[in-house]
């Protein structure tokens, strides 16, 4: 049996997904609100930061992978406007149709499936800009998911990848008091569920810090990778470009 981790514990490499299925199906209805109280909003500026620096242009191709509840593939349509295409895609139906409906809401249709990142239904070469905001630490094989981010790209586009990282030193001990103390408690009051979120500080700790990740998308292929650490470090935006 190959293990790997799930959170702080070790699972079956083939279980890993349904665990984390497991875990953004129960989070799904309280998703955006429980990202409003445990950033304190700052969430909204992280993204707002991605959707600048994906600058996409009219008639250009995105796709979100992890979309999740719809943020960025909404920024992303407005910027490409009818004559581009911004596919919403999360390998989680319940957080897809919680984004789905939030996008019709919105005025919004928008091509909507449920696709694993680590094989993507999609051909060579085809996006300008793909994106993926807090959802590469779930994913099993990170350095398939990020090859795979490659394939689609156009030469010279652009993957952008959002998502929690390594803390600046000073910050640490409170970033661990909160992550571990007042989230889970958070989600039990809010959510109904305290292990989701214990999942959640657990999973920001497996994954490879800003330095490690920036290796693993040269090695899935991208030429030039740069990271932007946001709010001490607490998230890093990386941007790679396919050569």
């Amino acid at each position: 049996m190959t293990t790997t981790h799930f959170g702080f514990k070790s699972v079956d490499e083939a279980e890993k997904a349904g665990h984390v299925r497991g875990v953004f199906d129960s989070v799904a209805p309280k998703y955006d609100l429980m990202n409003d109280l445990m950033s304190m909003g700052l969430h909204r500026a992280w993204k707002a930061y991605t959707v600048m620096v994906a600058n996409l242009h009219p008639g250009d191709k995105a796709l979100d992978i992890a979309g999740g509840t719809g943020d960025l593939a909404l920024a992303f349509s407005k910027q490409v406007g009818s004559a581009g295409q911004v596919v919403h895609t999360d390998i989680n139906e319940a957080m897809l149709c919680t984004g789905r409906n939030r996008l019709l809401d919105a005025g919004v249709a928008l091509p909507t499936l449920v696709c694993d990142a680590e094989k993507l239904p999609f051909g060579d070469n085809y996006f300008d800009v793909v994106s993926v905001a807090f959802g590469l630490r779930n994913m099993t094989h990170k350095d398939v998911a990020l090859a795979e981010m490659n394939r689609v790209l156009k030469p010279g586009g652009k993957l952008l990848v959002l998502e929690f990282s390594k803390v600046a030193a000073p910050l640490e001990k409170i970033y661990d008091w909160y992550s571990f103390k007042v989230l889970p408690k958070l989600g039990k009051l809010v959510a109904g569920d305290d292990s989701s979120y214990q999942y959640l500080a657990e999973s920001i700790r497996m994954h490879p810090g800003q330095a490690e990740l920036k290796a693993m998308m040269h090695k899935g292929g991208f030429g030039h990778v740069d990271y932007h650490n946001l709010t001490g470090g607490v998230v890093a935006l990386h941007v790679g470009i396919k050569c």
